[in-house]
């Protein structure tokens, strides 16, 4: 399967791509976790990467893509993967489905996770206490949900006219949302 995970920031779009991508048996890609990675190289890339994300924004579209690209590229992706994080913008849903066309491939559906922006910032907080991501501030959380609106919440319209649109309740406890998630897969 090809998916990709889309959400507001905190909604568990992370917890939930491990738990889907290893019942299914594809990998995980997270732009997010990409990036972070990034925050031990001393690359001047890196240090944009870092400036970027501290501030809240997301890393612009032709860079994004590029790695994106070289990821699914990888043999471990040939059956299929699991998006989160990608993509964004417009700009970068256009760029995925056109390489998708030239692999002769397309996407099987899109997931996206809802949760109220309270359940949202909850999470967000217990998640910066846990694992001090430098990215978890109140600032940087209120950022990156102005743009996630702003830019990536369009996307959403898109993928249901493609018909690809799965909408899941993200709220309640892990595993409530994994269920969810699997039964919005299940053909109907």
């Amino acid at each position: 399967m090809r998916l990709l995970i889309m959400g507001p920031p905190g909604v568990g779009k992370g917890t939930q791509s491990a738990i889907l991508a290893s019942g299914l048996e594809i990998p995980a890609i997270s732009t997010g976790d990409m990036f972070r990675a990034m925050q031990a190289s001393q690359s001047e890339l890196a240090r944009e990467v870092r400036d970027v994300m501290a501030s809240g924004r997301y890393v612009d579209d032709a860079l994004t893509n590029r790695i994106v690209v070289e990821r699914l590229s990888r043999a471990d992706c040939a059956e299929g993967f699991l998006l989160d994080g990608y993509p964004r913008t417009l700009p970068q849903l256009d760029f995925l489905h056109r390489w998708m066309a030239e692999q002769d491939t397309e996407l099987d559906a899109v997931l996206v996770l809802e949760a109220d922006e309270e359940t949202t910032a909850r999470r967000m907080a217990a998640r910066a206490a846990l694992d001090g991501r430098p990215d978890d501030t109140v600032e940087a959380f209120r950022v990156r949900l102005r743009v996630y609106a702003e830019q990536t919440k369009p996307l959403l319209d898109v993928y249901d006219e493609l018909q690809l649109l799965r909408r899941v309740d993200g709220t309640g406890t892990v595993d409530e949302v994994a269920q969810r998630v699997f039964a919005a897969l299940r053909p109907a």
